[in-house]
């Protein structure tokens, strides 16, 4: 894949001595492509304060700086399977998708003995090893282990503790670990000082997951984590483009009021499915080749109903949506899908669909002014769980700390 971009100024990070003795730099935030903005205290004082004022100018911190990045999860209304390999080289694809308030978060904290520490919150796991071992790929935090080990070609790994956390768990149907990656990877590039645009980091964190590990998977994840916000993004064979959609606030609001996101129980093994689904389509199958072109073509309608405001016609379109989702592969759908799909329907819902790939995870709903507590109500009879969200405008942030 060929990544257009536009190199960008690197982002100053070190202050002369001279103006370091008087002022006291509090943080540091880097957004991907925007100028970091740096936040200063100046000690101003005349008279006996002034002992005082330089006193604490000398107090600067002799600890390296906290790295930390948080990469929202996302939702998609439509598409998902056509950014998956191969139809978007034969016949391109397209997904419309969304970030919510949900987020991928890591820490870095440099060390100086080269020794490297990740411990993950949501898996219960923990690994230490030196920046200079030859790791295997054991399934024990392989993605971090992929992830420092392509950054190493750049540059010369170096000894840190890593702290992951994600808001969902991995086979969710939120994208969580493809915006975990995309978190790690805001790490290392402000840790190693690395000049990588919105579009570079998106597709290291493709490379991380898809190539270095072998993991079966489409593109858009990745992307709409780095990006962020509501986005309508082209596969193409080689490059892939994000076209930000300006939604009206008010429509942004009545669609998180109206929208209701539920969690099935249970994560699925995604690989199974869209391996289910590439081999359908590798060996022309009628229903999964309809499935796909289907998707594109509610990409296209459905980004047309949100630009227009018609937010009944885009409830609609996601059920249909899910019917045309469930051809790609018979193992998209489950009895506990299919029930509280149709409880969803008859108790108002316009429509609704999974997440991500099938099998489980989340799925989202979309109910009119009125109805979305009895359909919440008859989905929580059902052994379905709410998750409150908001739309996530921004993607990927990154930031260090110094202590003052």
């Amino acid at each position: 894949m060929t990544v257009r971009s536009e190199p960008v100024q690197q982002r100053q990070r070190d202050h002369p001595a001279a103006v370091r003795a008087h002022r006291s730099l509090r943080a540091i935030s880097s957004k991907p492509n925007r100028s970091g903005i740096l936040s200063l205290n100046m000690d101003v004082a005349v008279g006996p304060t002034m002992t005082i004022s330089r006193a604490r100018a000398q107090r600067a911190p002799s600890e390296q700086p906290l790295f930390r990045a948080k990469a929202p999860l996302r939702v998609s209304f439509a598409g998902g399977g056509t950014d998956v390999p191969p139809f978007p080289e034969r016949e391109g694809g397209l997904v419309l998708s969304a970030t919510i308030n949900r987020y991928a978060h890591g820490t870095l904290r440099p060390r100086t003995d080269g020794r490297i520490k990740v411990e993950s919150l949501d898996l219960g796991m923990a690994l230490e090893y030196g920046a200079e071992d030859n790791v295997n790929y054991d399934g024990k935090l392989d993605i971090v282990k992929a992830a420092i080990r392509r950054v190493a070609q750049l540059e010369e790994p170096r000894g840190i503790d890593l702290f992951l956390h994600t808001a969902a768990p991995p086979g969710s149907g939120l994208g969580a670990s493809s915006a975990l990656i995309v978190s790690l990877t805001g790490l290392l590039r402000d840790f190693h000082k690395l000049s990588l645009t919105d579009y570079e980091i998106a597709h290291f964190a493709w490379q991380v997951e898809r190539e270095d590990l072998g993991l079966l998977g489409g593109l858009q994840d990745q992307y709409a984590a780095t990006f962020g916000g509501f986005n309508f993004i082209e596969f193409h064979a080689d490059r892939v483009i994000v076209n930000p959609l300006r939604i009206h606030p008010t429509t942004v609001l009545e669609l998180e009021s109206n929208l209701l996101l539920c969690f099935t129980g249970a994560t699925r093994a995604g690989d199974h499915i869209i391996e289910d689904q590439t081999s359908r389509y590798e060996a022309f199958d009628e229903d999964a080749i309809d499935g796909l072109r289907m998707q594109k073509e509610l990409a296209q309608t459905m980004k047309e109903a949100l630009l227009r405001g018609r937010l009944s016609e885009f409830g609609e379109l996601l059920g249909t949506a899910w019917e045309h989702k469930k051809k790609m592969s018979p193992r998209i759908s489950t009895p506990v899908i299919d029930e509280a799909y149709h409880e969803a329907r008859a108790s108002g819902a316009l429509g609704g669909k999974v997440t991500g790939a099938g099998g489980g995870g989340f799925m989202l709903f979309y109910c009119p002014p009125g109805t979305r507590h009895r359909v919440l109500a008859r989905l929580r009879e059902i052994g379905l769980e709410e998750a409150e969200f908001s739309f996530d405008q921004q993607g990927l942030r990154t930031w260090s700390y110094v202590e003052g």
